[in-house]
């Protein structure tokens, strides 16, 4: 029985505790930014906000919002938010996650009441969109999160989420389950990380590049197969059958919240459960610290006693098995079929979400939410008529994800042994 010395590996709280003005600095620029839209741009009416469907078990009246006095409450918010800022970093401490949620609480309240001046929310399809938006982002994170905390790079998780995706229909179709079309995006997203494995742990070929040559693979493959299976076969190869919703009693009924958690499908209930084991395994296990020792350290972790090859061949498997249930939401819940590059590079928005999250699996599952609500924000403002321009709105989820990997994780570093080969000398 081999033990691993806990100094190999720093705690759950391994980011890099030093002051950075990065935060602040983001704060204060969002906050004059946001400032001008009610100042030069100012919105007459209300904004109303619908909590509630009217079927629901516990009505909620609407909320009603001044929309120009709303903006402006926000954006004082939003600077008492950045003085704190500005206080913690002059005394030298770190920006706690808090403070970052309720920085973008307040401007998403802000921004909406000022777009929606006029019109009218539906908050339950606004953040129930956002979620069916992320899930996929947040299964090829947390794919991501394993790999790099093991040592390996993993660009390749466009590639997974699309074959995935790819398997999940053309199983679900063949066998008229999804429940096996699930498994079969599974083992797809494990036999592309099997590759990027084999090439970057045992032949020590560069990560990235092993990466984007299996995207571009990946894409290459299913769009062929695509063109001359699945496409003049769709009744019978691309027609699966989709995963139902599934109410859970009582908390489907919680107001707001409920309906946007609690009646999904199956695959979302397993993102719920993968996210927590994913977070307790990593931190409060041995399977995790033996994970974390050979990304930090992968000479001090073979000292010990550790398998360093069969730990990245193992993890970046299991890594691609997580990306793979990604994949298959896409053609076993949000659509009847697949459709050529349908993933659109959500595995690149996937890998910025980890890395805004300081490659920690509850904080990476969070930038993967705020990224699906900014991607779901510009379709809903553009059904309520909002003076936005579309324009905008379509790029805002990549604006966020730069602003986001650029300014808001301040300082923090990957996994030190991240990207190295290990030669075992």
């Amino acid at each position: 029985m081999t033990s691993v010395d806990p100094k190999l590996v720093s705690d759950e709280k391994r980011h890099v505790a030093v002051s950075s003005w990065k935060t602040p600095i983001i704060f204060a620029v969002f906050t004059v930014l946001f400032a001008l839209l009610p100042l030069f741009g100012p919105r007459a009416g209300v904004s109303t906000f619908r909590l509630a469907s009217p079927s629901a078990a516990i009505p909620l009246p609407d909320l009603v919002l001044p929309a120009n006095e709303t903006a402006w409450v926000c954006v004082l918010l939003m600077a008492v938010v950045t003085l704190v800022a500005v206080g913690r970093t002059r005394a030298h401490r770190a920006q706690p996650l808090w403070m970052i949620v309720l920085y973008v609480a307040f401007l998403m309240i802000g921004f909406l009441a000022w777009a929606s001046a006029g019109g009218t929310l539906p908050m339950i399809g606004l953040l129930g969109g956002a979620l069916a938006l992320a899930t996929p982002l947040i299964f090829g994170a947390l794919g991501g999160v394993i790999g790099e905390r093991v040592g390996v790079v993993n660009i390749a998780i466009e590639a997974q989420l699309l074959a995935g995706a790819f398997s999940a229909a053309f199983v679900g179709s063949v066998t008229g389950t999804p429940w096996l079309g699930l498994i079969a995006a599974m083992v797809a997203g494990l036999l592309v990380a099997l590759v990027l494995a084999v090439f970057s742990i045992t032949y020590y070929v560069n990560q990235l590049i092993v990466g984007v040559v299996l995207n571009v693979l990946v894409i290459g493959l299913t769009t062929f197969f695509y063109s001359t299976v699945l496409n003049p076969n769709a009744s019978t190869l691309n027609s699966p059958e989709l995963f139902p919703e599934i109410p859970i009693p009582l908390l489907s009924e919680i107001p707001i919240l409920g309906p946007v958690l609690f009646r999904q499908t199956v695959i979302v209930y397993l993102m719920y459960v993968v996210v927590f084991i994913v977070w307790f395994g990593l931190y409060r296990t041995r399977w995790g610290l033996r994970l974390r020792a050979v990304g930090e350290h992968p000479q001090a972790a073979d000292t010990v006693g550790i398998k360093v090859r069969a730990t990245r061949y193992g993890n970046v498997m299991l890594a691609g098995a997580i990306a793979g249930m990604g994949g298959a939401f896409y053609t076993l819940v949000s659509n009847p079929q697949f459709g050529r590059e349908m993933t659109a590079g959500a595995g690149f928005i996937a890998l910025a979400a980890l890395i805004f999250g300081k490659w920690d699996p509850i904080r990476a599952t969070l930038a993967a939410l705020l990224f699906g609500f900014a991607t779901n924000l510009q379709g809903v403002l553009s059904v309520i008529g909002s003076p936005v321009p579309s324009q905008f709105m379509l790029m805002l989820p990549y604006v966020v994800t730069i602003f986001a990997v650029a300014g808001l994780v301040g300082r923090s570093r990957p996994p030190a042994a991240s990207g190295q080969p290990y030669i075992k000398s």
